[in-house]
């Protein structure tokens, strides 16, 4: 099954955004745009953190990526939202296990950061990875657990 994706970028990410939307497109993925989509007009980024990570919230089976410069602002204000478990990730190995061991459904990348020859495997190994349960699901249970502290009210 393929997984219904959203994706969104500041303005430093978008040019890498627009090559991703590509590459998902060919390999038969629905994804939906959230945005920017001019380079050149400065924007926020907790802004498109904040609507990917509700959308992917709240849509079963759905996964996210965010890009920025460094992917590090993505991350911090992704990973607030509940129900959201935002992975920066430079390289292949990292995408993987952060499926594996953590059962990440955002992955973040820094358009600085990441060779561009790598993308392709960096996201199919991404989307392609399960998570392996096990001692992470304990894990991963341990942060939801964490979560639903934090949250009081209830999100459908």
């Amino acid at each position: 099954m393929k997984h219904k994706i959203f994706i969104a970028a500041d303005h430093r990410g978008v040019v890498l955004k627009k090559k991703i939307v590509g590459l998902l497109s060919e390999l038969g993925y629905s994804v939906e745009d959230l945005g920017s989509y001019d380079e050149n007009c400065p924007c926020d980024y907790p802004k498109y953190s904040f609507l990917l990570g509700e959308k992917v919230a709240r849509t079963k089976n759905s996964r996210g990526i965010l890009v920025c410069m460094t992917g590090i602002g993505h991350s911090i204000a992704a990973n607030k939202i509940k129900g959201v478990y935002a992975a920066l990730c430079y390289n292949k190995e990292a995408a993987i296990l952060s499926r594996q061991h953590n059962n990440a459904n955002v992955l973040v990348l820094g358009a600085k950061f990441v060779a561009k020859s790598r993308i392709f495997d960096i996201i199919n190994s991404w989307l392609s990875a399960e998570f392996e349960g096990g001692r992470h699901l304990r894990r991963t249970n341990q942060i939801k657990a964490m979560e639903k502290k934090i949250y009081k009210v209830v999100r459908k």
